[in-house]
């Protein structure tokens, strides 16, 4: 499910995906469809990690990137379900191929 909320995000961010929606900024990205794509890769990584693993780990990945690189964003850039995310968010077919756990390689990507 599709949501539009566009107070609720900080500078450019336009997306994200908190299971089972897909929350946008502006109404006119619902016709993005590599944006969308990249969302409906972030669900299904979601339900794969049962929902509340995947947030930990995420924010746990982000932390330690972020400390690694001293920048917040270049660590959110380098998370491994984001990797996974924009690296394929431009086959539009990847969600219904993807393997399970298919995020495990960009972890040393």
């Amino acid at each position: 499910m599709v949501l539009v909320f566009k107070h609720f995000f900080y500078k450019n961010y336009v997306g994200l995906t908190f299971w089972p929606f897909i929350i946008l900024k502006h109404n006119s990205l619902k016709g993005d469809s590599v944006l969308i794509n990249h969302e409906k890769i972030h669900l299904k990584q979601q339900l794969e990690l049962l929902i509340v693993p995947f947030y930990l780990f995420y924010v746990a990945e982000w932390l330690i990137r972020s400390l690694l690189y001293l920048d917040f964003y270049k660590g959110y850039q380098n998370i491994s379900f984001e990797r996974e995310a924009y690296y394929k968010e431009d086959n539009l077919n990847y969600p219904a191929q993807r393997k399970a756990f298919s995020f495990i390689k960009y972890l040393w990507y």
